[in-house]
């Protein structure tokens, strides 16, 4: 999991101050690495110490994590952007997610599926990989079970 001294001297090298809020939508992300989170969700946690927080506020914090590359944006196809901990920040290995179609759902898969593609592209084309983002889309089991397993 990525320190929060990490994080600390993001800000302080994006020359950006620390407030109360900043430092609990960060702690949120920390306390859990890799569940993608949208802004929504986000103030709804925030607000339970936070009661007069806006949307706003939110929003520019979660821009200015994700400039400062503290966050990562996930985009999924219900067109609401979430936002996980930057992989490159954690000792996290890397993950993909899985998007339901009909719920959009989002969850984590754990398996780096990607690691043998870009070892071949290194060691073939000499093209180191940076970052990959892999999503899949499909059906959640709970959405399958209400349709009756049906395709």
């Amino acid at each position: 999991m990525a320190q929060l001294s990490q994080v600390y001297r993001r800000l302080e090298e994006g020359a950006k101050r620390l407030t109360p809020q900043r430092e609990l939508i960060i702690k949120l992300f920390l306390d859990q690495p890799g569940q993608p989170l949208s802004a929504e969700e986000v103030s709804q946690m925030v607000r339970r110490d936070f009661r007069d927080i806006g949307m706003a506020t939110v929003y520019r914090t979660l821009e200015l994590l994700t400039q400062l590359e503290v966050l990562k944006k996930v985009h999924v196809r219900d067109g609401r952007a979430r936002y996980e901990i930057n992989v490159e920040m954690t000792t996290m290995h890397r993950h993909h997610h899985m998007v339901c179609m009909r719920c959009g759902r989002l969850e984590e898969f754990q398996e780096d599926v990607l690691a043998p593609v870009e070892q071949r592209l290194f060691h073939e084309q000499g093209f180191r990989v940076q970052d990959h983002e892999l999503k899949f889309y499909g059906v959640c089991g709970p959405c399958d079970r209400k349709q009756g397993g049906k395709i």
